[in-house]
Order: structure tokens, then C-alpha cells, then sequence
């Protein structure tokens, strides 16, 4: 507890699931955060629950991360009200995915301004602020799917493969003046409700089996033989926010239960 005893962090997708988790844990670690997501009134109330649990400062804020000048206004929102910005979390994304000949391109280039765009835009605000209060931590939520691809998920790799190479552009342009810039990637939160209320549905139809076949096939693709869970992936994002990584940049971790190590 309180590896990031009165540090300032944004969230972004915090209203829920992995977000959630997320923002309770940088929390109990002694962090005050200002949550964001497009779902205005779940990201307030979801604030609202971790700052009585926790009692640190928590608030949310409804933005789009995709759109430019919504993001800057929004960070010099987050940084004014928390007094200043220490860490990053750039957690907002989307997944749709298809076939490849018949997926609708409008809907492709979605996932890449969200996934992609939208990190970019979160991480270029975020640096600014954070060059003006001596340096900080960016970290964006990536995948296992950053580093290989992903069968019929060719937007989602496409966007996750392009972050991993943010994340490194921007480590080296920002090394020598204080921040730090990497990523987390994640393997399945079978347990989460993305999969739950998406995923299983999406696969199963894509892959034409069972919605407890794709579970059971994605459990066998891992080593440890479980699924990923929140505090897997929490665990590293607190530890890259906090000075035990100081000396960490331009990296892409994997919490994948031994499915990826590259």
C-alpha cells in the first residue's frame, strides 16, 4: 500500500471492468484520480464508489478520447483539479472484429481512432501537462494482440501493434525530460464483462463453435491454464506508475500466463 502515496492520475475507460479495477487499485496505492470515459454518468458513479471506499480524492469526467480538442480541455480539467499530473493510464479501447473481405471499413477505422488516434491524443496531452509539473508516467493498456496478430481481429492487432509503436516513439522523445512511457499487455479477461457481454458472442459466431468452446479454447492457449484477471494486470500498471520502475521506458509487458513472451 501506498506505492504512490498523493500522486495525481487520469484514467481513461474508467467506468467499468478492467477501468474500474484499475482506478480502485491506483486508489488504494494513496493515488487522487480523475476518471474519464464517454459513459459520463457510469464513470461519476464508479468514482463515486472507489473515493468512499477508499477514501482518496476520485472523480469522473465524460470525454471522448478520440476527439482532439475535447482531450486537451479535459486534461487541463484533470490537472487543475487534482493539482497537478503524475501518472497516465491509457486503458479506453474497443474491439470489434470479422472477416476480413466482409468487415464494413467504416467500422475498422473505428477501432483504429479509438485504439490507436485516441491513445496518441491521450498520451501527447498527458505529456504536456506533465512537462510543466517535472515529468510522470504514461501507460497504455495494450494486448497480447500488440504483439501478434489475432485470428479475424485484424483491426483490434492493427491498432494494438501501432500502440506498442507510440509507446516507444514517445519514450524516446520524452526520456531525457522526466516521463516515462510504456505499456501493458494483457491477456484474456475471460472473466470481464467485455467477454462476457461481448466477446464470447463475437468469437463464437466468427469461429463457428459454442461460447463455452471459445472459453475453454482460449484456457488451453495459456500455460498457467487460467484466465487473466484484473489484479494481474493492475499489479504491473501500479508498479510502472511507481518510482521501482524508474529506470523502465519504451517497454511493452506481457501478463499473459506464459501465452506470449515476446
Amino acid at each position: 500500500m501506498d506505492m504512490l502515496k498523493n500522486r495525481k492520475a487520469v484514467v481513461t475507460g474508467g467506468a467499468q471492468g478492467l477501468g474500474e479495477a484499475i482506478v480502485e487499485h491506483l486508489a488504494e496505492e494513496g493515488c487522487d484520480i480523475v476518471a474519464w470515459d464517454l459513459n459520463a454518468d457510469g464513470v461519476k458513479a464508479t468514482a463515486e464508489k472507489v473515493a468512499a471506499k477508499t477514501g482518496r480524492k476520485v472523480t469522473g469526467l465524460g470525454v471522448d478520447i478520440s476527439d482532439a480538442d475535447a482531450v486537451k480541455a479535459a486534461m487541463d480539467e484533470s490537472a487543475a483539479q487534482l493539482g497537478g499530473l503524475d501518472i497516465a493510464v491509457c486503458n479506453a479501447g474497443i474491439l470489434i472484429s470479422g472477416d476480413s473481405i466482409a468487415f464494413d471499413i467504416a467500422r475498422w477505422r473505428k477501432v483504429i481512432d479509438v485504439n490507436l488516434v485516441g491513445f496518441f491524443i491521450c498520451a501527447r496531452e498527458a505529456a504536456r501537462v506533465m512537462l510543466q509539473h517535472g515529468g510522470g508516467s504514461i501507460i497504455e493498456v495494450n494486448s497480447k494482440s500488440g504483439k501478434k496478430g489475432s485470428f479475424r481481429n485484424s483491426a483490434y492487432a492493427a491498432s494494438k501493434f501501432g500502440g506498442i509503436g507510440v509507446v516507444q516513439s514517445l519514450a524516446l522523445e520524452f526520456a531525457d525530460r522526466g516521463i516515462r512511457v510504456n505499456a501493458v499487455c494483457p491477456g484474456n479477461l475471460l472473466n470481464s464483462p467485455l467477454w462476457v457481454n461481448s466477446l464470447f458472442k463475437q468469437y463464437a459466431a466468427n469461429q463457428g463453435i459454442t461460447e463455452e468452446e471459445v472459453r475453454q479454447k482460449y484456457i488451453d492457449q495459456v500455460p498457467m491454464k487460467r484466465p487473466c484477471e484484473y489484479r494481474d494486470v493492475t499489479n504491473v500498471i501500479v508498479f510502472l506508475a511507481s518510482d521501482a520502475a524508474s529506470y523502465m521506458t519504451g517497454q511493452a509487458i506481457n501478463v499473459t500466463g506464459g501465452q506470449e513472451m515476446r
